[in-house]
């Protein structure tokens, strides 16, 4: 039997840091597009402060590659 370590994919109930793991998550993803000032987060929230539609498509297809979606209505 193989020794494996054990990652989960979903963040469980009760842990008392669950915010700040993901926040630093986010944080990390979209990193270079929060350091042109463009770009904000705040836990669940992305802000980006542009016309540019490719800046939305920048911080959309992060979130994909990582496996984090947006609900389309909010997504304008």
């Amino acid at each position: 039997m193989s020794e494996r370590s054990f990652e989960p994919t979903i963040m469980f109930f009760r842990l008392t840091s669950s915010l700040v793991i993901f926040q630093t998550m986010i944080n990390k993803i979209l990193r270079n597009l929060i350091n042109t000032r463009k770009v904000a987060s705040f836990i669940d929230n992305i802000i980006v402060v542009t016309e540019e539609e490719k800046r939305y498509d920048k911080v959309v297809e992060r979130l994909a590659k990582n496996d984090l979606y947006i609900k389309p209505e909010k997504y304008k």
